[in-house]
């Protein structure tokens, strides 16, 4: 069996050892460094060079933002951001994203032991999800993990949705990504011009995170894009994030279509999750309605996309040949739930196309 070499990079000694011995339970993973800063990487890998790095941002002697880019400009690497929720960090940990880290894992300032014997799991799952990535696409006992729940467990607790109109002027494109996604979602709305259709996103981030990249985004895109908040319309050249930590579903009012913003249990083990979006979607917009999964390991979204499918809605999932991890577009694919399968660069004319009725 071939297994997966982790070097683990972060001045936190505590860190280093929790993260070490969490990684070093699995069979298919090797712990083969842990060390206290990038220069110190830097020399170990000089002599084995790992399949992942998990990597700290605010160290002594080199931030990790500068060794990530570093390493993604001379021999790319698949790259775990571990970073604290303050809003310096978040912002930093964006730049991370944007400059070609493929998963991010948040711990607290306090209490960061006890957190990742805790985030255990979590940790092996995303070096192994990120021991797959396509980086061409780049530029004490464990806790359990959660009941995995589908979408009825959101849904079903909400006010019933009225069926969809049979036809509106107003559109509405729903996209659902996770691993890779922050740089595949850049790429297509960065390209859109101004009078495209109102498109409502999933992106799996934790809380605090979401406002930031939408921040980042709106600062690179001619669409308008924001953090979503309950009651917001969706509208032409608009694009609203779903919040970190709360499930976004549509609604409709009137002709008109709004987002609803609300807390929830995991589905699918994340909040946000795609299928809760998706679902809303295929129950209020049918067949006025564009839906697209892209990158992102696991399964969640396949299912509701292929429910938007069998309202009359078109669907799109992302070409292996693009996708940082083709996880959640395989599923939808192997459901049946896509009427086409297209790389990155050609979803954004799908939406353009979308806009007219």
């Amino acid at each position: 069996m071939n297994t997966i070499k982790v070097i683990v990079v972060d001045d936190s000694a505590v860190v280093r050892q929790v993260a070490s011995e969490a990684l070093r339970r699995v069979p298919d993973i090797e712990v083969i460094a842990a060390v206290s800063d990038p220069l110190f990487a830097l020399e170990r890998m000089r002599h084995q060079w790992p399949d992942v790095i998990v990597l700290d941002v605010e160290m002594p002697r080199m931030d990790g933002l500068t060794f990530l880019r570093k390493i993604m400009a001379e021999r790319p690497t698949p790259t775990i951001i571990c970073s604290s929720l303050t809003e310096r960090g978040a912002r930093t940990t964006m730049d991370a994203l944007a400059a070609g880290a493929v998963e991010i894992i948040t711990k607290p300032r306090m209490g960061v032991k006890d957190f990742l014997v805790g985030a255990g799991d979590d940790l092996v799952r995303a070096v192994r999800a990120a021991a797959r990535a396509n980086l061409r696409r780049l530029g004490g006992p464990v806790v359990p993990p959660p009941p995995r729940l589908n979408a009825d467990a959101v849904l079903a607790a909400r006010t019933a949705a009225r069926s969809a109109m049979h036809e509106t002027t107003d559109r509405v494109v729903a996209i659902g990504t996770s691993t890779g996604g922050t740089q595949a979602l850049e790429a297509v709305l960065s390209r859109l011009p101004a009078v495209s259709p109102g498109m409502v996103v999933v992106q799996h981030m934790p809380e605090k995170f979401t406002a930031l990249f939408a921040q980042r985004l709106d600062t690179v895109c001619a669409v308008e894009v924001r953090e979503a908040v309950s009651g917001d319309r969706v509208m032409p050249g608009r694009v609203l994030i779903a919040p970190g930590g709360r499930h976004m579903l549509l609604r409709r009012s009137g002709a008109q279509y709004r987002v609803e913003v609300v807390d929830g249990p995991l589905v699918n083990r994340h909040r946000p999750s795609v299928d809760v979006l998706f679902r809303s979607v295929a129950q209020v917009a049918g067949r006025n309605a564009l839906g697209i999964i892209m990158t992102g390991m696991g399964d969640d979204g396949a299912r509701g996309l292929k429910e938007m499918h069998e309202a009359g809605a078109r669907t799109i999932a992302e070409a292996e040949s693009s996708c940082v991890v083709f996880g959640m577009p395989k599923e939808a694919i192997r459901l049946g739930a896509a009427d086409k399968v297209l790389p990155l660069e050609r979803i954004g004319a799908e939406i353009v196309a979308f806009h007219t009725p």
